[in-house]
């Protein structure tokens, strides 16, 4: 097969290593890519927003699968654009997106179909969204109504830092068209889990679960984030929170959305809090998450070219796993995930059992620069947690007395 994926980051790279393993591919695009992809796939530069560029670059180069990572592609609509040109694509509807693309409408789809969530109300009205958490108290969680790249999420200790982020949001739009509604919902208390699956409309396949580490810095101290780090599968998510996860949320999930008239093909991520009463939605992605996939990918036995191929063909994979545990460590751009400095030069990375796992960096002649916030994932598979946990920290030494980059230290602890 020739296969396409589109995207620039961390994910895509880790979907670039996945597919490099599999005996179908015959060429591998990626679009545009970034710095550390340049090795295993050939990199186009076509920004992943050009659905017309992407379309005619897959009948040029006669793509047989077209993977997409982003959601902002998927939120135009870019699998609609390629079904009606006839092409195959791993990837939700604009219309099946929607799950993603916007808050309000996830939680107003939540309620409809008894899907356990937050309790939550949608505001425009600066004063009205102030009377509610006056109402409420806090902790509570403010979350702007479209995509910000997984930064539109305060989770506002009292009722001041609440004020501000609506402040933010709704006058300063500080999230552009993303923030111009939003919403509040309880702080639900629990550990926080992700749960991925292959959907084919009501077929679920699920993923091992994996635990994202959101806040910048270490003790999830610090602003919310993309995510600075991750491990999986999750000891204390038990096979019981699993079944309960699969019967109350995904299947509800996909099933509601044959319902609406739009039926999923592709990744459905569960963001969840598992509380006493058992998990609870905090978000739906509808692609891989990241850093997620960079530690889910590694642990997955199967050919990843051929379960997308039978997903899209309503086959059921047959998924495997390794019986292992992955931890992936997030450097970022010093300032992140607010104003920092691109264009940076990366230090060389020692040979360890990580695999480096490339998000924003460019090539440049010799040189490997800075091009994001979150820069790269040291991602590593052993036999146990703490080994994967040791593995995975091994490299970044080279960052530790370099003030332009940071990282957590406690990913996977």
């Amino acid at each position: 097969m020739n296969i396409l994926v589109i995207g620039r980051g961390g994910r895509e790279h880790s979907i670039v290593m996945k597919l490099r393993e599999s005996g179908q591919v015959t060429q591998l695009y990626v679009a545009p890519g970034n710095g550390g992809m340049v090795e295993q796939a050939t990199c186009v530069s076509i920004d992943e927003m050009d659905t017309q560029g992407l379309i005619d670059f897959a009948k040029e180069k006669a793509i047989d699968l077209t993977i997409v990572g982003p959601e902002n592609p998927l939120n135009k609509g870019v699998a609609n654009a390629f079904q009606r040109e006839g092409l195959r694509i791993f990837a939700p509807t604009k219309e099946a997106a929607l799950l993603e693309g916007s808050k309000q409408f996830a939680k107003q789809f939540m309620d409809k179909y008894h899907i356990p969530t937050a309790v939550h109300e949608t505001f425009t009205d600066v004063d009205k969204a102030k009377a509610y958490i006056e109402l409420k108290g806090a902790p509570i969680v403010i979350k702007a109504d479209g995509l910000a790249a997984g930064k539109g999420v305060v989770v506002a200790e009292t009722k001041q830092a609440a004020f501000a982020a609506v402040e933010e949001m709704l006058v300063e739009k500080t999230f552009a068209d993303a923030g111009t509604t939003i919403v509040i919902e309880e702080f639900l208390q629990g550990k926080e889990f992700s749960l991925m699956a292959f959907v084919y409309h009501d077929q679920v396949y699920p993923m091992v679960p994996a635990r994202d580490h959101k806040r910048a810095f270490d003790f999830d101290q610090g602003p919310n984030t993309g995510g600075m780090g991750a491990f999986a599968p999750v000891p204390d998510v038990t096979q019981a929170d699993l079944g309960y996860t699969y019967k109350h949320v995904l299947q509800p999930t996909v099933n509601g959305l044959i319902e609406e008239g739009r039926p999923f093909i592709g990744v459905l991520y569960a963001g969840l809090m598992k509380t006493e009463t058992g998990p609870k939605v905090i978000e739906f992605n509808t692609r891989f998450g990241d850093p997620e996939t960079q530690v889910v990918l590694p642990l997955l036995k199967n050919d990843l070219a051929q379960v997308c191929v039978d997903v899209i063909d309503g086959k059921d994979p047959k998924l495997e796993w390794e019986q292992k545990a992955c931890v992936g460590v997030v450097v970022a751009a010093s300032g992140y995930p607010n104003e920092y400095e691109k264009g940076i030069d990366i230090p060389a990375l020692p040979a360890t059992p990580a695999e480096i796992v490339h998000a924003g960096t460019k090539q440049i002649g010799e040189r490997m620069v800075t091009n994001g916030g979150r820069i790269l994932v040291s991602a590593a598979v052993a036999d146990t947690l703490d080994e994967a946990v040791s593995f995975a920290y091994e490299p970044l030494q080279v960052f530790k007395d370099r003030d332009e980059f940071f990282y957590r230290t406690d990913i996977g602890k």
